[in-house]
């Protein structure tokens, strides 16, 4: 057989530098970039030492990457393509000590500079119909059982007091189409969801296409992101009771929560498997209120705009189609007024998760 070798050339800093790298990612963080960042945050080193701040950034950085291993490990990846070069082998107590020295200052000013929509040239996948699709969501992380966390996180409460290690609350803002992360905020766990939103909504904006889950369904969230002029397509409780206004030919209707007009889309989502099929219903809503521009089926369908996906050896198939096409002589609602968009003939692959069989729920054929 054949063998083909494959070579990377790598720059690296010389001396005591040498281990402060990412490989080629590290064009992504330049060591420009970390310097500036060090000086500005008056983290410099005054002297060489063996860890210089430049590289303890490096490792940090490198641990974001390697998360299910110590730091001595993710120390022996950085430092794995450096055969030949003298490298320092620091014990878990030293890059602990560089750590501290180093301090959440440098980290918080890079972010920062990083964070916000990535540039590309790409236009599939990353817009849909001119609107920058993102995504908020939250999750929980178990940080340290140190007395400096244990003043700021809290543990989980049980019959028999805390266990387990404190844990913090983490949400984030995300562009849909490159995985960019626009904002990002941490509060104790015992700080919800919606509150840490009102937070990450200084990085909406117009032009902006929220997906958020029915979480955020709540009139005090729909209320400050549409106040950023930024639009929203929520995933809703279906028993919500919602008042009815007028049904659109699309099978959408309109409603109003917390005093913002929304489109409320209703859709059954059916997952087919060699075990069978599951079929559910799911209400989405949206301040795209015009339904000719922006119709149901195409925001269903946001999450894979291309067609349907040939089936896997062993996963669902993927499709879609309209539970009831609208008979011929449907009357057309007139358009609601709605804040004008660039258009564009490129959609979004992909930024939910494919939803294998989604057909829309026809209210009422007619306009009233």
């Amino acid at each position: 057989m054949d063998q083909i070798a494959i070579t990377r050339t790598v720059t690296v800093a010389a001396g005591p530098f040498a281990a402060g790298h990412l490989g080629e990612l590290t064009r992504l963080v330049p060591f420009e970039m970390v310097d500036d960042v060090l000086a500005a945050t008056r983290r410099s080193h005054r002297r060489v030492r063996l860890l210089p701040a430049r590289v303890v950034v490096y490792v940090l950085l490198a641990g974001c990457l390697f998360a299910d291993l110590g730091y001595r490990q993710v120390w022996a990846k950085l430092v794995a393509g450096l055969r030949g070069l003298s490298v320092p082998d620091p014990s878990g107590s030293a890059l602990r000590q560089a750590r501290q020295r180093l301090g959440p200052a440098p980290l918080r000013a890079l972010f920062e500079l990083l964070r916000g929509p990535a540039a590309t040239g790409a236009v599939a996948g990353v817009w849909w119909r001119g609107l920058l699709p993102v995504v908020i969501d939250g999750t929980v992380i178990a940080v340290a059982d140190s007395p400096a966390n244990l003043r700021r996180y809290v543990k989980h409460r049980c019959n028999n007091g805390g266990s387990g290690y404190p844990t913090l609350r983490l949400s984030a803002l995300l562009a849909c189409g490159t995985r960019s992360i626009l904002d990002a905020v941490f509060d104790p766990s015992t700080t919800g969801e919606t509150t840490q939103a009102r937070q990450l909504a200084r990085s909406l904006r117009a032009g902006m296409l929220l997906l958020a889950d029915r979480n955020y369904a709540a009139a005090d969230p729909i209320t400050t992101f549409t106040a950023t002029g930024a639009d929203l397509l929520i995933r809703c409780k279906t028993g919500r009771r919602l008042p009815l206004i007028r049904h659109y030919h699309d099978g959408s209707w309109l409603s109003v929560i917390g005093g913002q007009h929304v489109r409320v889309i209703e859709a059954q989502i059916s997952i087919t498997t060699t075990a069978g099929s599951h079929t559910g219903d799911y209400r989405l809503i949206t301040t795209l209120l015009d339904p000719r521009r922006y119709p149901a089926a195409d925001l269903v369908r946001l999450p894979d705009p291309s067609g349907p996906d040939p089936p896997g050896p062993t996963g669902p198939s993927h499709s879609w189609r309209p539970a009831n096409p609208a008979p011929p002589g449907t009357p057309a609602c007139p358009p609601t007024k709605t804040p004008h968009h660039p258009s564009t003939t490129s959609d979004l692959t992909r930024s939910w998760p494919s939803y294998p069989w989604i057909r829309v729920r026809r209210c009422e054929p007619a306009c009233t």
